[in-house]
């Protein structure tokens, strides 16, 4: 899969350089890129790596926009993500959420050409197993997942990545918008899980980066009336630029009894969770109308969680869950060409490819006003 798949390996200096003949002119192509990467926890070096060629059915990307997820963060502050962990012996590159130009096809490559702008759906999967063949290929256990411990990320310059998870971007849509086409199909995803209609009330528990996606998602599903919680003033307000209906300061606040209040007892039709905390998880089942769905979004801690299922069952209330996204992008991509949904207004935060640490280091410790950072390259 190129170096941002398999581990970049270093070149010597005797290939750093290549040269080759073209038009009776000696042309110089650079065989290396930079690539950063954890280097222990809470730090980041950017050395050289070879520069990927593609394989059949691949092309090269030259990297633009890359995002910072709060799963990165956790990688990069923690060593682990829920029940992944990276190995903190060697360096591991992080980064999945990313877009730009193809400049190079591999062999067989039909569907694109160099030029095209593109952002990449950062999970390869089987196609063989159950899952994949019932459409549901985010479940596939076989799945190669970027800057998911053992698989290296995409914070480099350029990537091999498979021609058919590279969804082009129409002219109207631009590369910076495209990084954020990953985090958006979670918000997607999550709206498709609740079967958001036309008017329904809904609940939304976190006003992260998922938060807002999902606030986005169901926006564009036609809900009626969408509702935030968080404990961050900033974020907040961000929901509300976003179009939440109403916001709730969950630290100045008792959360549950202004949601009871807010939908005069009823409760919402579809209650999500986005914070992955054990406290807003705990609340969903005491939120959510009866007869309606409850979402999980976040990414819970392995640790059991207390949880009243007495609410569940006496109001025969439906739970679901979001592992990632599937058959998302297309729709993601259509969705912010036409207007549907803007995700521009997620970006707080950009930084160049060299402040790749100062990035991830504000992206850990700025709980206020940093809703999405972004890494310009190049």
């Amino acid at each position: 899969m190129g170096a941002g798949l398999f581990g970049p390996a270093l070149l010597t200096k005797a290939k750093q350089d290549h040269y080759q003949k073209k038009g009776g002119e000696a042309m110089a192509v650079k065989m290396t890129q930079r690539g950063a990467f954890m280097h222990g926890t809470d730090h980041m070096i950017i050395k050289e790596i070879e520069r990927p060629t593609p394989g059949p059915g691949q092309v090269i990307v030259q990297l633009e926009y890359i995002g910072i997820c709060g799963s990165d963060v956790h990688y990069f502050h923690s060593g682990k993500c829920g029940s992944y962990e990276v190995d903190l012996s060697q360096d591991f590159m992080l980064g999945h959420e990313c877009a730009g130009t193809v400049v190079e096809l591999g062999e067989g490559v039909t569907t694109l050409q160099t030029g095209d702008r593109v952002c990449l759906e950062p999970g390869i999967t089987c196609g063989q197993c159950e899952f994949c063949k019932a459409g549901k290929y985010n479940l596939c256990p076989e799945v190669v997942f970027l800057a998911t411990p053992p698989v290296q990320g995409c914070n480099e310059e350029y990537i091999a990545f498979p021609e058919n998870m590279c969804f082009k971007l129409p002219d109207n849509v631009s590369t910076k918008e495209g990084a954020l086409i990953e985090p958006l199909s979670v918000g997607f995803h999550a709206a498709n899980q609740g079967n958001v209609g036309v008017g329904d009330s809904v609940v939304i528990l976190g006003a992260g980066t998922i938060g807002l996606t999902t606030l986005l998602s169901c926006k564009a599903h036609g809900a009626g009336r969408i509702i935030v919680a968080d404990i961050v003033p900033e974020k907040l307000k961000k929901a509300q630029e976003l179009g939440a209906t109403e916001v709730i300061n969950s630290r100045e606040t008792d959360a549950l009894k202004q949601i009871a209040s807010m939908t005069n007892g009823r409760g919402a039709d579809v209650v999500f969770e986005t914070a992955g905390s054990p406290v807003t998880i705990a609340q969903t089942p005491f939120v959510v109308r009866r007869g309606g769905t409850i979402v999980l979004v976040g990414i819970a801690p392995v640790e059991e969680i207390t949880y009243n299922f007495a609410q569940i069952m006496d109001k025969e209330a439906t739970i679901r869950s979001v592992f990632r996204y599937r058959n998302i992008f297309p729709k993601a991509v259509s969705a912010v060409a036409s207007g549907a949904i803007d995700v521009k207004g997620l970006i707080t935060h950009e930084f160049s490819f060299d402040q790749i640490e100062e990035a991830y280091r504000e992206a850990l410790n700025n709980k206020t006003d940093l809703i999405k950072a972004v890494i310009r390259v190049g």
